[in-house]
């Protein structure tokens, strides 16, 4: 009984010296949450920011090539100063003005009620909240977007 009794505690030691949250940092990722086409043709882009890293993330900045399809849109650029918990997400809004390409292309699908697909290419900045200095991460990021129902002028 008193062996049983040693030998639990030595176990609880162990967890409780050998716990801790364990930091894995991993390659963030973005992608466009929502595009919104104002009266003048420019566009608000939404852009949600992935922190896959199991500690919370500093996104000091990003520098995000669009495409819409295969037409160059132009450049997303921000310094968002956010921290984003371990494993989750959040969300940023830049504005952009198009390319006349790439304006006609959005025109075109919502008018015509059909999505278009995109590709985000560029690097986002980050370091640890709470220790480390920022490196960049090069992404390639495709997606696509749809007319959203009953929102005129918007894709998710």
């Amino acid at each position: 009984m008193k062996r049983l009794l040693v030998l639990s505690v030595c176990l609880l030691f162990l967890i409780a010296c050998g716990g801790g949250q364990v930091r894995r940092i991993s390659e963030p990722t973005a992608s466009i949450q929502q595009l919104t086409v104002a009266e003048d043709g420019d566009w608000s882009v939404v852009l949600r920011l992935q922190n896959y890293s199991s500690i919370p993330m500093r996104f000091d900045g990003l520098r995000l090539d669009l495409a819409i399809g295969d037409t160059a849109a132009g450049t997303l650029e921000a310094a968002p100063a956010l921290q984003i918990g371990g494993e989750s997400v959040d969300i940023t809004t830049l504005a952009l003005v198009p390319s006349v390409q790439a304006r006609l292309l959005i025109a075109d699908a919502l008018a015509s009620g059909r999505g278009v697909s995109y590709v985000l290419e560029g690097t986002i900045t980050a370091a640890p909240a709470d220790r480390g200095g920022a490196r960049e991460y090069r992404i390639r990021r495709p997606g696509s977007l749809g007319p959203a129902p009953g929102l005129p002028g918007v894709l998710r």
